[in-house]
């Protein structure tokens, strides 16, 4: 058995890659297990709740063991590695290779894990880092290092960046297992997410609230050709003042997930039996639109990768964009 350790010091995606890497292994018939340690301080509170990655992970790759084995929490105490071990040895009997999610809080143990793990390493960084500044950081991992993966690249600077970084970190010795563009369908919320995200109230809930929204549109302040400005972008959600029932009527006849009302004022019939009508669900929003738009704009910002819809997408990238040769070869795993 092989444990394969994928961290990041910030949130650059990590349980992606560790879902579109768990499930080439299983097509290419490994047996694959999961683990997320959390290490507890013993001087703070407790930590409680089910970890909804451990979750989603657990569900896609089909694990038998309980989420609480996939994300023990472990006291920080006396013995920390034997516990840290000892919890892994649960997840891994008959495994090929379990791949261990790291949390972006708590990397400066990651440097620890790995050595008692005995664990390979692949580092997860988002684009906008200056990598070259901390390039050298990496060879602390020393032989454990497998690469790294720069994770969304606008698409218009996959290559320029790939040269880059290929040069920058060919002379300290470190590989680029990927370069991943930016698809922002892969970091998106579903219809109930977003009403849960904005504490927003769901007045009619229908087959479109399990449904990712892909893009957001703000009503305009007039009416004039409303379903032609409404049509510029699918498959969203469109925030509007609930006193607009006309603004509403006008994204109802495009291609729309749901209808955000701002203003916490009940919208009109109308528009209420015309969302109904085309099975648009509507989410009246307790603040304004200024409001309205900050909230998503911060629910955007915690986004997970914890849909089963997301995998094929993810999954086209990674076979694009991602070295599995190498990782395989890393990993002493046939190809």
């Amino acid at each position: 058995m092989v444990t394969l350790c994928i961290i990041s010091s910030e949130r650059a995606g990590k349980t992606a890659i560790c879902a579109g890497v768990g499930k080439n292994l299983l097509r290419n018939g490994k047996k694959v297990g999961f683990f997320k340690p959390i290490i507890a301080d013993t001087k703070s509170v407790p930590i409680e709740g089910t970890d909804s990655d451990a979750v989603f992970i657990k569900h896609i790759f089909a694990l038998d063991e309980p989420v609480e084995y996939l994300c023990p929490v472990i006291s920080d105490g006396d013995n920390l590695t034997g516990k840290i071990k000892e919890a892994l040895a649960r997840v891994s009997l008959g495994k090929d290779v379990v791949i261990v999610e790291g949390i972006s809080e708590q990397y400066q143990t990651s440097y620890g894990m790995v050595e008692a793990l005995g664990a390979k390493v692949i580092v997860v960084e988002g684009y906008s880092k200056d990598l070259s500044k901390v390039k050298n950081s990496y060879k602390d991992f020393g032989d454990h290092l497998l690469g790294i993966i720069l994770n969304k690249v606008p698409g218009s600077q996959l290559e320029r960046v790939h040269n880059e970084l290929s040069t920058q970190f060919g002379e300290v010795g470190v590989k680029i297992l990927g370069v991943l563009p930016e698809d922002r369908a892969l970091f998106t919320l579903t219809v109930d997410e977003l009403a849960e995200h904005i504490q927003g109230e769901m007045l009619n809930p229908t087959e479109k609230s399990v449904e990712l929204v892909e893009n957001f549109m703000l009503g305009t302040m007039c009416v004039d050709h409303g379903p032609e400005y409404f049509g510029r972008k699918a498959n969203k959600a469109v925030v509007v003042r609930s006193e607009r029932p006309d603004m509403q009527l006008a994204a109802l006849e495009t291609s729309v997930r749901c209808l955000v009302l701002s203003g916490n004022t009940a919208p009109f019939p109308v528009a209420l039996y015309g969302a109904e009508d085309k099975g648009v669900p509507i989410i009246l929003a307790k603040g304004d639109t200024i409001a309205t738009v900050m909230s998503i704009e911060d629910a955007l910002g915690k986004t997970r990768f914890n849909q089963e819809t997301k995998l094929p997408n993810l999954t086209e990238i990674m076979e694009q964009h991602f070295n599995f040769q190498a990782l395989y070869q890393g990993l002493g795993l046939t190809y």
